[in-house]
């Protein structure tokens, strides 16, 4: 029950027996960019890490990735899959995210549900310790996380798709846009030739012709060329 002459205390508290504290050590320290902190600020928080999160009807994901140095996160990498809206979304967050301190982004509306969850499950993530740069020294410099996109600074996306009477079709590999499916004499899938989109399209921005940077970019994986039935998966 609260009192009028009380402002951060109870009457019943403020007239209790005051007992010592006794044991005063701070908090367990966590591994961080190669040291081990007890965090008692946002500015103590530093780690690389990603993770998933996903949205209410969980209809949609976001893989999210940042770059947080003393409580600051000073990189970000937004990836979505799901509906049409989530990529601007993603737009809209990645200019909000960098900044600001990894409390302000838990606390900000990023837009879409998937990255908002995405952005809780980071933090518990990094403020725990449990990042991917634990116990690397100094961490990882800004431009890591564009790093996880490769060369082509393209998403790493796998697209299958199966029936249970005509079986499955590779449609998109981490190479590339698969063009058509390799089959030996038991119609078993042993390889596939792709094209890998990224390059191509960095061909054709270098002055290649279209024709041209099509054909130099198309590939093969598995044993392709032994196949005896090959099929483009998206007509056949």
């Amino acid at each position: 029950m609260s009192c009028n002459n009380c402002s951060e205390e109870t009457c019943e508290i403020k007239s209790m027996i005051n007992v010592s504290k006794g044991p005063r050590h701070g908090p367990a320290p966590i591994p961080e960019d190669g040291k081990w902190v007890q965090a008692t600020k946002i500015k103590d928080i530093c780690g690389l890490t990603h993770g998933i999160g996903w949205c209410a009807p969980q209809q949609g994901a976001c893989k999210l990735t940042l770059n947080v140095k003393y409580g600051i996160i000073k990189e970000s990498l937004i990836e979505t899959i799901g509906c049409s809206g989530m990529t601007h979304s993603a737009a809209m967050a990645a200019e909000i995210l960098c900044g600001k301190t990894i409390l302000e982004a838990l606390n900000s509306d990023l837009v879409c549900d998937a990255i908002n969850t995405a952005m809780r499950e980071l933090f518990l993530q990094i403020v725990y310790g449990r990042t991917q740069t634990a116990f690397s020294e100094g961490g990882l410099p800004i431009g890591s996380c564009m790093e996880d996109l490769g060369k082509g600074l393209r998403s790493q996306i796998g697209t299958m798709y199966s029936t249970e009477s005509k079986g499955v079709r590779y449609l998109e590999m981490t190479e590339g846009y698969v063009l058509k499916l390799g089959l030996d004499t038991k119609n078993e899938v042993i390889g596939y030739q792709f094209i890998n989109i990224g390059k191509m399209l960095d061909d054709i921005k270098n002055g290649t012709s279209y024709k041209d940077a099509f054909e130099n970019n198309i590939c093969t994986y598995g044993r392709f060329n032994e196949a005896v039935v090959k099929f483009d998966p998206r007509k056949e």
